[in-house]
């Protein structure tokens, strides 16, 4: 099958754009599948049966067709958001909060951005995955808890629980509790909103909203204790 398939890109006459889009889907495929690190041009060479020159025609190093393949990523990962914000707009805000954490981190996790930023590829490359994780996802995470807090939803500082969810989405995606716990990387999010939005500890004696119990934090008022000016 493969062979049939590097025929068919070797024999067909293709304009400059459509081989370059046909080199970075290939690109895509195999850089961002297992084994990674030993992709090697020649691989993908053989992988789309033209020469190395001819995609170096469009690409002069390894480092621009990456960025080509993650811009192609990342506006996929765009485009999905704006799908899962789009289609909960309606939503009571904290249902809105969670779909857009759990959509970005499934998208996260799918194109393999943690483990770029976190060392897989050179320091430019790094750097330009954490630049395009900030634009696509964090900014409007940053808007979505302003939004709240003008509400009067959200009573902590917005800049600390985008701190917070930025913080434990990373580390989520990175670490081994999806398999130590059995849990979806979906089910680990959907947790770790819940708690940020609602806190760790459930209340015994508590309204419920949306269905939901909200957690309080005492203060010293609440102790029954004066607060002096």
């Amino acid at each position: 099958m493969k062979t049939m398939e590097t025929n068919s890109v070797s024999s067909v006459s293709l304009s400059g754009e459509r081989r370059a889009d046909v080199i970075v889907e290939a690109a895509g495929r195999l850089f961002f599948g297992p084994g990674f690190a030993r992709v090697s041009m020649d691989d993908l060479a053989r992988e789309l049966g033209m020469s190395k020159k001819t995609i170096y025609r469009h690409f002069p190093d390894k480092r621009s067709l990456l960025a080509a393949v993650l811009d192609r990523q990342f506006a996929t990962v765009e485009r999905t958001l704006v799908a899962a914000t789009e289609d909960a707009a309606e939503q009571p805000f904290a249902v809105r909060v969670q779909r857009f954490l759990i959509a970005a981190g499934s998208e996260l996790d799918r194109i393999g951005a943690p483990q770029l930023a976190a060392g897989r590829g050179d320091a430019m490359l790094r750097q330009y995955v954490e630049q395009r994780v900030d634009a696509v996802i964090y900014r409007r995470l940053d808007e979505l808890f302003r939004e709240g807090h003008r509400q009067g939803l959200l009573p902590a500082p917005p800049e600390l629980l985008s701190e917070i969810t930025r913080g434990a989405l990373e580390r989520l995606l990175m670490s081994e509790l999806p398999r130590d716990l059995a849990w979806t990387a979906a089910d680990l999010l959907r947790a770790t909103v819940d708690t940020v939005l609602y806190g760790a500890i459930r209340p015994t004696a508590q309204g419920i909203d949306d269905g939901r119990p909200r957690a309080v934090i005492p203060t010293a008022r609440d102790d029954g204790q004066e607060v002096g000016p």
